[in-house]
């Protein structure tokens, strides 16, 4: 479904413009100066799509949850393109709740508000108040979020009644997949990141500039899941773009290549493949059912001191290196809190943390530490500086085998995200949409 353009009256200098010449052409001015411009106060309907109306507001307060997202680092003309991309994102998610009430599938406006709640937990410690008033700060609406959240669980629910039943997947494929791996143990297996804009002939040099668009704004800090959720026009845009693990002869080729090149963290692309353009992200890697040191399960100590108000770098330093001298004198993590006590620095316990789960620097750092042991000092002058401490190590025993039921779910959930496009495809081909 072609997406109209959303402009208001515009005339043009230099006289009246046909709409075409007699070979069909049309004959348009190079820069039209435009004579009205949209009033951001007046919010006129945007969309109406099988008579539920999008306006102007609708559109802004998502696009503020995505440019607070990506640290307000958005551009005037990358906004713009923002907003499109929203829309369509709007018109989808109204298809989606509208199909729902058609097929009887309700969503509770409890369990919409559960959702909200457990949000607000992951993010302001179960403060809904405080939820609210971020949302409104940053020139979003709990409305807003929660409409998208609504959207979300009904196209689960969809999917849960109308599509997933009928895809089947025969013990026999299971098997198939766990011989595969079998075979390949101990070769790489890429966790991969991916955002898909799709293109034909006509529009693939737009598209194509729309992608390296976005692989800069990812350079610059941007979001993979936000800009993923947004833009990305494969089924995988619903969970952040992850695709989770894969091995290189389940890609394409063209993205199998650019694979193997990869460092932990790397973006690459845009690659044009069958249909579009892809971004990856190579978001980890490890071997194919072989234990993994990163997955050993460590008991750390975080100490933390911070830097009062105007400190200069030279005296953050030196009072680093004295933070830094007093924990190497530290004899295990049974001094530890004594010695930060006497420096007035915060410790922070951890007993359960994975070594996979620490940033991709620290990871390699933190598995060469012996018990008691503490990382160099971190941080900056902002955020203060803190070490790490090992207090406790249990290394993974083995790799495990492969889990009939949990490859058995992947392979449908592959089949029920394929049949999920289709469905969404036929919806917006049947839909009755007026532009404003």
């Amino acid at each position: 479904m072609a997406m109209a353009p959303l402009v208001g009256i515009a005339l043009t200098l230099g006289g009246t413009v046909n709409a075409q010449d007699a070979s069909g052409a049309l004959k348009l001015p190079d820069n039209p100066q435009f004579f009205a411009k949209e009033d951001p106060n007046n919010r006129k309907a945007k969309v109406v799509i099988n008579g539920e109306v999008i306006t102007g507001t609708d559109v802004d307060q998502r696009v503020a949850l995505i440019v607070a997202a990506s640290g307000n680092k958005i551009g005037d003309e990358e906004l713009q393109r923002l907003k499109l991309q929203v829309m369509r994102n709007l018109m989808d998610e109204t298809l989606q709740i509208q199909e729902a009430k058609i097929q009887d599938v309700t969503i509770d406006d409890a369990e919409v508000d559960q959702t909200y709640a457990r949000v607000a937990s992951q993010n302001f410690g179960q403060d809904l108040k405080a939820m609210d008033a971020y949302l409104t700060r940053i020139g979003s609406s709990p409305a807003s979020l929660k409409r998208q959240i609504r959207g979300e669980l009904s196209w689960q629910r969809l999917l849960r009644r109308n599509v997933q039943p009928f895809v089947n997947v025969s013990d026999e494929e299971v098997r198939d997949v766990i011989k595969r791996m079998q075979e390949s143990k101990g070769t790489e297996e890429y966790r991969v990141g991916e955002i898909f804009l799709s293109a034909t002939d006509e529009n693939k040099p737009a598209v194509f500039e729309n992608a390296k668009k976005i692989v800069e704004q990812l350079k610059q800090g941007g979001s993979f899941q936000g800009y993923a959720r947004q833009f990305s026009e494969a089924s995988t845009a619903a969970v952040g773009g992850d695709l989770g693990w894969i091995r290189v002869g389940q890609l394409p080729t063209e993205l199998g290549t650019a694979l193997t090149s990869m460092q932990q963290g790397q973006l690459a692309g845009p690659v044009e493949t069958r249909g579009g353009f892809s971004i990856m992200l190579l978001i980890d890697k490890r071997q194919v059912l072989t234990a993994d040191p990163r997955d050993a399960l460590l008991s750390l100590k975080q100490v933390s001191i911070s830097f009062p108000k105007g400190t200069t770098q030279p005296q953050a330093t030196a009072k680093a290196k004295q933070f830094a001298e007093a924990m190497q004198a530290a004899r295990g993590c049974g001094t530890v809190d004594a010695i930060a006590a006497g420096l007035g620095a915060e410790v922070v316990t951890n007993e359960q943390m994975k070594a996979r789960d620490l940033p991709a620097q620290l990871q390699p750092m933190v598995l060469g530490l012996t018990l008691g042991e503490t990382t160099p000092p971190f941080g900056s002058i902002e955020d203060g500086v803190r070490v790490l401490m090992l207090c406790g190590r249990d290394d993974p025993k083995s790799a495990a085998e492969p889990n009939f039921e949990e490859i058995q779910a992947q392979i449908e959930d592959e089949r029920v995200n394929k049949r999920a496009q289709t469905y969404l495809r036929d919806l917006r081909r049947d839909a009755i949409i007026d532009y404003d």
